[in-house]
């Protein structure tokens, strides 16, 4: 049974990795930009909850949406102060620019809430699921994150492919200058997709705290990076290979912990990702994209 149990804890926290790389994924697919403050809106979304349900006592259900609603405009405003400008800047100056407001997040997160750990109340108050005469408990936190991921996803990709917001921020990946030609607002368009990866983003913040509830100022960054890195894995601009990529990366870095070293576990899951890099650099439901010059 301890096969199935950590298969179950790697789902569920590749399903973490997932919704936060579908945040990354979303905005690389549509502004081409590596959002790398990303890892610490899910902080502040976490903090928003967590101080929703500590200090005002409201209910689980009304902190993740006011975490949400709080992500989405802190998106919003990253977006129109930080990376608007640099539209037409060369590539390393919106990376610097991202490194930047990934500190000033962290550091405002240091002034606030300072930097001793909070304990974090699951927002998921369920019983867990007891299987095989109760040999095997599936926690409901680890069944709502599973759930949440696939909702999310599919939602996603019915939003992108059927609506004509969606299909703006297709055209908008494909060629910003004919999309504007068009009638597109491309900026309205690029605002709304960090909107939208904020506010997965928050989601992702209170799920991962809800599963190990200790919450920091540091709380993002490691599952950022680690989503950054399911999202290149799975293949970066592809909804599905967000989500698939996360999903694996949670089950190598959980089977690895389990049956290798609990030291050396991120470095398998950063070896692995090297190597199915070498072999298909696009990712694994990445595509070649062919451009004449």
């Amino acid at each position: 049974m301890s096969f199935l149990s950590n298969l179950i804890n790697g789902i569920s926290l590749g399903s973490v990795y997932a919704i936060i790389a579908l945040g990354y994924t979303m905005v690389y697919g549509i502004a081409k930009m590596l959002n790398f403050a990303h890892g610490d809106v899910i902080m502040v979304g976490a903090y928003i909850c967590y101080c929703a349900m500590s200090y005002l006592n409201l209910p689980p259900v009304v902190g993740v949406l006011m975490a949400m609603v709080v992500c989405t405009l802190l998106g919003m405003l990253i977006e129109r102060l930080a990376y608007k400008p640099l539209r037409s800047a060369p590539s390393l100056a919106v990376l610097i620019t991202a490194i930047g407001v990934s500190y000033f997040l962290q550091n405002a997160a240091l002034l606030i809430w300072k930097s001793d750990p909070k304990v974090f109340t699951s927002v998921v108050n369920l019983p867990a699921l007891k299987l095989f005469d109760g040999e095997l408990v599936i926690s409901s936190v680890a069944i709502v994150t599973v759930l949440a991921c696939v909702v999310i996803m599919v939602a996603l990709t019915l939003f992108t492919g059927k609506t004509k917001m969606g299909k703006s921020m297709r055209a908008v990946s494909e060629d910003k200058g004919a999309a504007q030609l068009m009638g597109i607002d491309v900026n309205r368009t690029i605002s709304l997709t960090f909107a939208i990866g904020s506010g997965l983003a928050a989601v992702a913040g209170v799920l991962l705290c809800s599963a190990y509830p200790t919450l920091m100022p540091t709380t993002g960054s490691m599952p950022g990076i680690k989503a950054f890195t399911a999202a290149v894995f799975g293949g970066i601009g592809s909804i599905p290979g967000a989500m698939l990529g996360g999903i694996l990366l949670g089950i190598i870095e959980i089977f690895s912990k389990a049956y290798i070293s609990t030291q050396f576990s991120d470095a398998i899951v950063f070896g692995v990702l090297i190597v199915v890099l070498l072999i298909k650099p696009t990712g694994l439901l990445g595509k070649k994209i062919s451009e004449k010059v």
